[in-house]
């Protein structure tokens, strides 16, 4: 039986008069990798942000790591990993001073922060870099230390904002290594992406219009269900109806 990481139920939030999220309903399973597209407006940067602790639904009901949204924001965000399209990383920091930096923030022992940035560093092949300044690290590092600084404390869940974005596609093959990898201990990977081909990529999509949950499936399902061969097609098929252009 899958073990349910993510759900929700008719989350909702408003602001005043508009219905950024509309209640949608669904599940996210343990060492998934989730897709959660929509173009720019369609309210999923929203809902991230209330799985993440960061923004208190309006109505509804949520869970994420079994915790709810709603009573425990804060216990939330100390058990997911968390990586915007910025990086999330401190650019005046060097390498070693950010790896240890979040390890801290995360509760680590120091024996466990000595462990962790050893094996950082040698799992991304950074030995020569840990004293350089992450602002004069290539774009492409930057990106995979920024991920294995949002899974140092192995947490259930680590969402990922569009975290491809602006980098060359040898570069995003691998991060989406890295991605497989994260999945493959078990953690579950929630995405956006505004890059339609890496939707193949996840194990199960869902594509949101105007703050509704319009489709979910596997790209399979969702190829054979709109009767198209690509999931840009899926894609362009549902964002057609569109009617709002902001989140």
């Amino acid at each position: 039986m899958k073990e349910t990481v993510i759900k929700t139920e008719n989350l909702t939030k408003r602001f005043g008069d508009f219905i950024a999220v509309d209640g949608i309903t669904f599940e996210v399973y343990k060492g998934e990798i989730f897709g959660f597209l929509g173009a720019n407006g369609a309210g999923k940067t929203t809902a991230m942000r209330m799985l993440s602790g960061l923004s208190t639904p309006t109505s509804g009901k949520a869970t994420v790591a079994g915790i709810d949204v709603f009573k425990h924001p804060e216990l939330i965000k100390k058990n997911i990993g968390y990586m915007s399209q910025r990086f999330s990383l401190y650019e005046d920091l060097t390498v070693i001073e950010n790896i240890k930096f979040y390890a801290g923030i995360y509760g680590l022992t120091d024996k466990e922060i000595k462990e962790k940035s050893d094996l950082v560093i040698h799992q991304l092949g950074m030995q020569n870099e840990i004293k350089k300044l992450v602002r004069d690290i290539p774009l492409g590092w930057k990106q995979k230390l920024s991920l294995s600084v949002a899974i140092l404390h192995e947490p259930k869940v680590v969402f990922l904002d569009e975290p491809t974005g602006g980098v060359d596609p040898a570069t995003r093959k691998q991060f989406w290594d890295m991605i497989y990898q994260t999945a493959d201990k078990g953690i579950t990977v929630f995405v956006t992406t505004h890059y339609l081909d890496e939707a193949e990529y996840c194990n199960r999509i869902s594509i949101m219009v105007d703050g509704r949950m319009d489709a979910i499936g596997t790209p399979r399902e969702l190829k054979e269900r709109f009767e198209v061969k690509t999931m840009d097609e899926v894609f362009y098929k549902l964002a057609r109806s569109a009617k709002r252009s902001d989140n």
